[in-house]
């Protein structure tokens, strides 16, 4: 009877942990989204300083991290060869987030049911890897593209752009 009892606490957690990040997911990438779009596509090249990525390169980087949480959802191993190169055009870039964010939904919607709920190897500290449960992974991926918004929202007055309503009102966007 407590084998039954543990199973149903189980997946009563799941379905929780699953709704709080989906939730979370939901309104951070229609913010990071928002971001993006602000962006002026002509300065795709513009970086603040040498040692900084391109505004091409950053915004890449979201889809590399979409593109890592999907791979844990799938259940595949998320380490890899690195990062493909951003394409050219920066509608490709916000179309494969886009893209991905789909499949990312449909993803968590199966998670418990009939998708993976195991761990993740990555990183967690120079040259060392280590498991992580799957949505501490996902938590991990969206607070770092949180923290990357944060950089491509400086860009993005810096490059001539209008900066959008984030967390509240922006002087572009005021309430």
């Amino acid at each position: 009877m407590p084998q039954a009892t543990e199973t149903a606490s189980t997946r009563v957690n799941l379905e929780m942990v699953r709704a709080h990040f989906l939730d979370a997911y939901l309104r951070e990438h229609a913010t990071t989204s928002r971001v993006l779009h602000a962006f002026p596509p002509a300065q795709a090249d513009f970086r603040p300083h040498d040692r900084s990525s391109t505004a091409r390169k950053l915004a890449w980087n979201f889809v590399m991290e979409e593109r890592m949480m999907l791979t844990a959802l799938k259940g595949e191993q998320v380490l890899g060869s690195g990062f493909p190169p951003p394409p050219d055009s920066w509608d490709a870039i916000l179309d494969s987030f886009e893209a991905q964010h789909k499949e990312i939904v449909a993803r968590l919607k199966q998670v418990g049911d009939s998708g993976p709920v195991g761990s993740v190897q990555f990183y967690v500290g120079p040259k060392q890897v280590g498991d992580y449960a799957l949505f501490d992974f996902l938590w991990f991926m969206l607070c770092d593209q949180i923290h990357h918004r944060g950089q491509l929202s400086v860009y993005v007055r810096m490059a001539g752009g209008k900066v959008p309503s984030i967390y509240g009102p922006s002087a572009d966007e005021p309430w």
